[in-house]
């Protein structure tokens, strides 16, 4: 079987009759389910649960679906006997069926892998398939995902934001319409499972970047090392631009030890002057040393802070995010005038250090998507003093670093979630000098009430109320967005409330 399966890397091969099962059935399973029985493959879906749509939709393309426990492989499994497993990306390597996947020998996908192989169903004129840029770090993926595909498509390029961004590879592969571009972020679950790829299988991205590491999801993976090896993948084979942030040593190292492409190169990125082959910061304006013939003794400016401060994308990391997404446009030839005009009407999404409100000289910023430590302290360095909400799913991350760096420069932590003992011992220990506030709820709808009454009455006129949780949602909430709505909503009552006696500010919409 292994020789039928190294010869799968086109959509025009001869999928007929191949035998996969695949796990998960949420909207990248279901786009894998959709992508192997149109090529013809024989399809069995195993998911412990199903939303209507998608029960209802498996077989009508044609699929088996088998709903139930997987807490070990079941009978339908067993007698499908598959030749390939492709997995949804919420399966860990621990996990039951990619343990018996594994020990039986069977080749083991993501959706990544299979979209590789077959991302040839629409080409360019040239009859060539899309080029992959790729896209990874422990903060701020989302963000240069879709910054990245913004300067390209304003540079002339068809690019497409997919993967981890919630728009499956495998839509874009087959969108009809085509793309020079697609723009991947990838989830460290994702470049795991890429890891497992036969040499058949493997990715070779025009230009890749990890934006940073700090550890998270150490559940899922088992162990930091795990995680930091998963993300290192995103550089395997990577033929144009290896970027990488300088101020974070872990991803220059991945780049050293990547086995890339020859002639391809490693550019730089960050907040400091650049040297040759990188992107940095002179005099307050963003430059490009990297994609200039003479980047010895010269650098092409792209934006300037001040451009960035007016358009509110001037928050440290945010910067970062935009070199690092700049490197990533000029490795395909994006012109700096582009990038440059692209950056006038950028504007980051929901949930990522987004202002809620100004009012009564009470500034309110939801970064609910900061779900890592590495994310809540680029919010707090860039909101120092804030009152700061915190708290939820610690997904087996320790937060003392967090808390004795970063989080002593908080003005007053509130704390919310089922974790909530563990991080008052760490301000304890480690930030003894910072207020302290449990928020306690036993209802959902009240814990943003409770957080923002509690914020109103502690916060110094002109201060700033932070939403930076470092921690997953799902302890209380249906998702980090559903964390930041209610945010919002508690921001907007308290305000129609009248709680403030000064009104000559107004809420910002969100």
């Amino acid at each position: 079987m292994s020789s039928r399966l190294d010869s799968l890397t086109s959509w025009r091969a001869d999928w007929a009759g191949l035998r996969v099962a695949v796990l998960g059935l949420s909207v990248t399973g279901f786009s894998a389910a959709d992508t192997l029985t149109e090529l013809g493959a024989e399809v069995l879906v195993l998911s412990e649960s199903a939303s209507e749509e998608y029960e209802r939709l498996v077989p009508v393309i044609g699929a088996q679906l088998a709903i139930g426990e997987l807490d070990e492989a079941p009978a339908a499994l067993v007698a499908f006997a598959p030749d390939v497993v492709v997995a949804s990306p919420g399966f860990a390597p621990s996990h039951p069926l990619i343990r018996w996947t594994q020990e039986q020998g069977i080749a083991l996908w993501g959706d990544v892998e299979l979209a590789w192989r077959v991302r040839d169903k629409v080409v360019r004129d040239d009859g060539t398939p899309a080029d992959w840029v790729l896209i990874t770090g422990t903060n701020g993926k989302t963000t240069t995902t879709q910054l990245t595909a913004t300067l390209m498509r304003e540079g002339g390029l068809r690019a497409a934001p997919c993967g981890n961004i919630g728009i499956p590879v495998l839509d874009a592969v087959r969108d009809p319409a085509g793309f020079d571009v697609l723009v991947v972020e990838l989830s460290s679950h994702q470049l795991w499972y890429i890891g497992q790829s036969s040499a058949a299988g493997e990715l070779e991205p025009h230009s890749s970047v990890c934006l940073n590491l700090a550890d998270d999801h150490l559940v899922w993976h088992g162990s930091a090392d795990a995680y930091r090896a998963a993300k290192a993948f995103v550089y395997r084979n990577t033929r144009v631009a290896c970027v990488y942030n300088k101020a974070d040593i872990a991803t220059r190292e991945m780049v050293e030890e990547a086995d890339v492409r020859e002639g391809a190169r490693a550019i730089g990125f960050d907040l400091g002057v650049p040297g040759p082959s990188d992107f940095g910061i002179v005099d307050g304006i963003a430059v490009d040393r990297a994609f200039i013939e003479d980047r010895r003794n010269s650098a092409l400016e792209l934006t300037t802070i001040d451009d960035l401060v007016a358009v509110g994308l001037s928050a440290p990391h945010i910067v970062q995010n935009i070199l690092a997404a700049s490197a990533l446009a000029r490795a395909v030839g994006v012109p700096a005038e582009a990038i440059h005009r692209a950056l006038q009407g950028f504007r980051l999404d929901a949930h990522r250090i987004q202002v809620v409100a100004r009012h009564a000289g009470i500034t309110w910023i939801d970064d609910s998507k900061a779900t890592n430590p590495h994310a809540a302290a680029s919010s707090l360095r860039a909101y120092p003093g804030a009152v700061w909400v915190l708290g939820g799913d610690l997904k087996g991350v320790d937060l003392s670093d967090l808390i004795a760096g970063a989080g002593r420069t908080a003005g007053a932590a509130l704390i919310i979630g089922v974790e909530r003992a563990e991080l008052v011992a760490a301000f304890e220990r480690h930030a003894p000098d910072v207020p302290v506030i449990e928020v306690v709820s036993a209802e959902t709808e009240e814990i943003m009430t409770r957080v923002v009454e509690t914020a109103a009455g502690i916060v110094a006129d002109g201060g700033t109320v932070l939403l930076a949780p470092a921690a997953a949602s799902f302890d209380q909430f249906d998702s980090y967005a559903d964390r930041g709505h209610r945010f919002a909503e508690a921001v907007r009552r308290w305000i129609d409330r009248g709680s403030a006696d000064d009104s000559d500010g107004s809420p910002v919409a969100e």
